[in-house]
């Protein structure tokens, strides 16, 4: 068996010859390391999901379908509106976002911790809008309301990838916050530049494997063949509902990551803002307190429209099943919210 980039080894046998043997001590460390790091990923991206997909013993639902905004349908002198009103929000959100990033990087003077961390978060905006609006405004400018089994898969990962990312970049910007206001002093000896890329890099890497956990185990469920989803984009809780099969194990890991990645970094947030708030009273001039406020102010802002508008969305797909009300609320949280996000970072 030929493996790319690799040492060729024998099918029926695991040990290598003399010759492939010299050739892999002339390897040094490092090349053997990423090549089995390169084949244990490409195991996991392509093997796993298609061992799963065998040994599932169903056959994935061919088109599912998208039931939210059919009103744009049924009355097509509301589509244009409609397709507009998304277009430019969606146009705002990535130009805007697009614009704190060229800002950060051209000014100098924004080469601090706290932009770093906002640069982040824009490009996670821009990513996640990304994810669902123009496929939706596709939907509804072809009044088509099928997707293929692969790219709702592919938005159930990128959902809660990206949501999950925007929640751990929070919780670091809340300590960022915190550092520069409750220890000034020690600010930039804490806050270094290996440690701002290591708080980034642990995000990113704890929402991917928690995306691919959700993702492997969408993979492990049944669907009927008519996949009706209650608003515009594949979103993992509706997804896990309309299942055939057994969902206990998807419900118990949603609780569990719910409780773990969700209100640990929101407990994260409320007792930096805690201290920081302790701080900023002790402080005896007015002038001082403002100036202290001031600094984590857009932040409180993203925040606050972050966790106010999660609540709703989740709460509405509990409450009700009617698709109406659902897609308002998944359109609050995954277009209006990304929209202001840039007028409240400046």
């Amino acid at each position: 068996m030929l493996y790319p980039d690799g040492p060729e080894l024998d099918s029926r046998s695991t040990t290598p010859s003399p010759g492939e043997h010299l050739r892999l001590q002339g390897c040094s460390a490092a090349q053997l390391g990423g090549w089995w790091v390169g084949r244990v990923s490409a195991f996991l991206i392509c093997g796993v999901p298609a061992l799963l997909m065998a040994s599932s013993g169903h056959s994935p639902p061919s088109s599912p379908s998208f039931q939210g905004f059919q009103d744009s349908r049924q009355d097509p002198e509301l589509q244009p509106l409609i397709v507009g009103l998304f277009l430019s929000m969606y146009l705002v959100t990535v130009l805007g976002n697009l614009l704190i990033i060229l800002a950060i990087i051209s000014d100098s003077h924004l080469h601090t911790p706290m932009y770093f961390f906002l640069s982040n978060l824009s490009f996670v905006d821009i990513c996640f809008t990304s994810t669902t609006i123009p496929k939706m405004l596709v939907n509804i400018q072809t009044q088509s309301k099928a997707i293929t089994y692969a790219g709702c898969l592919t938005q159930i990962h990128f959902f809660v990838l990206l949501i999950e990312l925007d929640i751990l970049l929070l919780t670091v910007m809340a300590y960022d916050r915190y550092v520069a206001i409750c220890r000034p002093l020690h600010y930039m000896v804490i806050m270094k530049p290996h440690l701002c890329g290591l708080l980034i890099l642990v995000s990113w890497v704890v929402s991917v494997l928690y995306a691919f956990l959700q993702s492997l185990l969408v993979l492990c469920l049944s669907f009927c063949m008519d996949l009706e989803i209650p608003h515009f984009c594949c979103e993992l809780n509706q997804v896990v509902q309309l299942a055939c099969s057994d969902t206990f194990l998807n419900e118990v890991v949603i609780y569990v990551a719910a409780i773990l990645l969700g209100g640990g970094p929101l407990t994260g947030i409320l007792y930096s803002y805690s201290k920081i708030v302790s701080s900023i009273c002790a402080i005896s001039s007015a002038q001082g307190r403002y100036k202290a406020f001031s600094t984590c102010a857009s932040h409180l802002s993203v925040v606050s429209l972050f966790y106010c508008t999660r609540p709703g969305m989740y709460l509405s797909s509990a409450v009700t099943q009617n698709s109406r009300s659902t897609s308002t609320a998944y359109v609050m949280y995954t277009v209006v919210t990304p929209c202001c996000t840039p007028s409240s970072t400046v």
